[in-house]
């Protein structure tokens, strides 16, 4: 068997054929044929099935891509309708909810915990007069207390479902916090050791197998998330931080800056302080004339741009240094483990 992380996909999107999956910083080429696609629909709608949405539903699902389309499409076979709205614009999401009729919302666990506090705070609308009976939660680590509240709040029922970190399509569910994962299929989601390719039993890393990519033959896939007793996972590991449901390469943010003349070091700040993850750059530069340069500021502005869709603040250290050293990440929130598996106990 071959071992596969993202960035092994990334690298071969090059020669990669058929039908690419890809996310929008292209962290991952994710090749599906007509099979592995049959398989990701089978297994959403079965998720969706098991959190209860049937024919009568009518489902809003407010995700990026590569997921979103595929959600709506496995919803558009168990339910009554399906559409895809994308992540962005609260209001906007209250209006496709409100004008479609929705009794199903998809979308990540901070998405929706942000909607909910714009509906309290900015819109001065009672969640319940949107009618929701199901809400499906998917694609990020949630806080703890997120299902039982938007429950209570929305009077809804509200499962979670892990998806593939690449395709976006379910692979298990649960609906409660203190419940373990259920595979949709035997098999198609493990647990390897962080250090080595190897299958374990416990704690360790979620694997993918090549159920829902027979395109990539007999690969395993390391997601980067790490679960303890086969439960949702709380922390990621490796090269890739999960930031607002979205996976931030720092190797592309090292290499970005490096080509940044008097950049010494940075640290990348990630926190989830409020319904939502945000994520500041600090950087350090190595002349004083620098510190206060407008266009510098602007390089690395840019410069983030071009890597990611996340929106990344900017400050800049006050003391300078002259000798580089390696950038940082300070995940505030507690989940990125670190980016050496074979460092981590």
């Amino acid at each position: 068997m071959r071992w596969l992380t993202r960035d092994d996909l990334a690298a071969a999107g090059r020669t990669a054929t058929g039908l690419l999956l890809v996310p929008s910083d292209v962290s991952s080429v994710f090749p599906v044929g007509s099979d592995d696609r049959t398989a990701a629909a089978g297994l959403t709608g079965a998720a969706l099935q098991a959190a209860g949405v049937g024919e009568r539903d009518r489902v809003v699902v407010a995700l990026s891509e590569p997921a979103g389309p595929l959600w709506a499409t496995a919803a558009a076979d168990v339910a009554g309708a399906a559409a895809s709205v994308g992540p962005r614009g609260r209001m906007r999401l209250h209006h496709a909810l409100t004008a479609l009729k929705a009794t199903t919302l998809v979308a990540t666990p901070t998405g929706a915990m942000d909607f909910l506090a714009r509906l309290h705070l900015e819109f001065l609308l009672d969640p319940l007069d949107l009618g929701l009976r199901h809400i499906v939660l998917t694609g990020e680590i949630a806080s703890k207390r997120t299902l039982t509240h938007l429950a209570g709040e929305f009077d809804a029922s509200v499962s979670e479902v892990y998806a593939s970190p690449f395709s976006g399509g379910a692979l298990a569910w649960r609906t409660a916090e203190d419940e373990p994962l259920t595979p949709l299929v035997d098999g198609v989601l493990q647990v390897a050791a962080l250090a080595k390719d190897e299958l374990v039993e416990g704690d360790g890393e979620l694997v993918i197998t090549p159920y829902v990519h027979s395109s990539l033959g007999d690969a395993v896939l390391r997601t980067g998330q790490v679960t303890r007793g086969f439960h949702a996972p709380a922390h990621t590991v490796g090269e890739h931080v999960l930031v607002r449901g979205v996976w931030l390469s720092l190797p592309r943010l090292e290499k970005a800056l490096a080509k940044i003349d008097g950049v010494s070091t940075w640290e990348l700040t990630i926190s989830r302080q409020g319904t939502l993850d945000a994520a500041v750059l600090t950087v350090t530069f190595t002349r004083e004339s620098l510190v206060g340069n407008p266009m510098w500021r602007s390089r690395i502005q840019q410069a983030l741009q071009t890597l990611t869709p996340i929106s990344i603040g900017v400050e800049i250290a006050q003391e300078v240094s002259e000798t580089s050293s390696p950038g940082v990440l300070n995940d505030l929130r507690g989940h990125h483990l670190g980016r050496d598996r074979a460092l981590i106990t």
